[in-house]
């Protein structure tokens, strides 16, 4: 099993909160796109999508980009600028921003996560270093996190943990696939019981 394969729910609980981008990035075709690969990271500030353009170029085949913006006025990429980096083999983008496009976008099957769609776009003067952490739906991503993102939402792995998280991942995956609905209903119920009567509860 790869990240590919593993859902963003098995992933958020074993992460927790603080690795789950906010539910403002999401597909913005669907059904939602998997997509999975090690973070390519870009800063561009509001208005500006030059590093973006140049990341491009620079982001090795398999990479998901992932760019810290907050804007959303004005468009970071549009529909050549994810058709150059789909034939270069970036697995998708992560923007904390809007894209333009979105018709050419979908037609190609190219994933991207963002925060809208915008027909206005950004200026070229902003030269940032690329490949520094940044910030993403408000979690902070470095280069070289496993990022994972699906319908139900974005989770950024620690690149430090990721192989650690995999295995945790595929454990769980098959314990789950091992239980019966009857069998859960039972754990659940006895675990909520639990928590009532240590709570006061009675009814």
């Amino acid at each position: 099993m790869t990240f590919t394969e593993t859902p963003t729910t098995t992933l958020a609980d074993l992460l927790g909160r603080d690795r789950v981008l906010d539910l403002g990035i999401r597909a913005l075709w669907g059904p939602g796109p998997r997509l999975a690969g090690p973070a390519f990271t870009v800063r561009c500030p509001p208005g500006d999508n030059l590093m973006l353009h140049a990341a491009i170029h620079r982001a090795a085949p398999g990479s998901v980009i992932v760019v810290e913006s907050g804007d959303l006025e004005y468009a970071l990429a549009g529909g050549n600028v994810c058709a150059v980096a789909r034939r270069r083999g970036v697995a998708g983008f992560v923007l904390d921003g809007v894209i333009r496009d979105i018709a050419e976008i979908r037609e190609a099957g190219f994933p991207v996560y963002a925060r809208g769609v915008v027909p206005i776009p950004g200026t070229k003067k902003a030269v940032t270093p690329l490949n520094e952490p940044v910030r993403c739906g408000g979690v902070t991503v470095a280069a070289g996190d496993v990022v994972v993102a699906d319908e139900d939402g974005v989770v950024a792995v620690p690149g430090e943990r990721a192989d650690e998280i995999l295995v945790a991942a595929r454990a769980k995956l098959e314990k789950e696939a091992g239980q019966s609905l009857d069998d859960w209903e039972a754990d659940h119920r006895a675990r909520i019981d639990k928590i009532l009567a240590a709570g006061g509860f009675t009814g």
